[in-house]
């Protein structure tokens, strides 16, 4: 046996537990970001969407490591891009994390009163809005 055979078969199991090591990695970084992913999806349902921010965080977690995640967002939000651009704008680098709040609270807002079938004249987060804005115009 060789030096050389020698060096090569240590370098191919070398290589070989890396890959198994970065493959391993990926699925538990899967893993963590499904998980993120149910515990928004639940706490967003709550009164408060303040655990809605863990779905954004898993979904980037997911996509960041699933080709086929990524294509089936895309896909979504080729069909649905009115629901999708919300998520879309927390994924980027830069996130807006506050309009995106805001334009969330209006719509809830407003199928919270449409379901009711409430007068949009009582609408606070409207009404709100407006005073910040006449006082910001002084």
């Amino acid at each position: 046996m060789s030096v050389l055979s020698i060096l090569t078969s240590v370098r191919f199991e070398t290589a070989t537990a890396k890959a198994a090591a970065r493959h391993g990695a990926r699925w538990v970084m899967m893993g963590i970001g499904i998980a993120l992913i149910i515990v928004g999806a639940v706490g967003a349902l709550l009164p408060t969407h303040l655990l809605g921010i863990f779905m954004v965080i898993g979904l980037a977690i997911v996509m960041r490591t699933s080709y086929s995640a990524r294509r089936t967002f895309i896909r979504v939000q080729r069909r649905h891009p009115k629901m999708v651009f919300p998520l879309r704008r927390l994924l980027r680098r830069e996130p807006e994390v506050m309009p995106v709040a805001w334009q969330q609270l209006l719509r809830t807002e407003r199928a919270f009163f449409r379901l009711l079938r409430l007068p949009h004249r009582w609408r606070l987060a409207r009404r709100t809005r407006r005073h910040i804005r006449s006082r910001k115009a002084r």
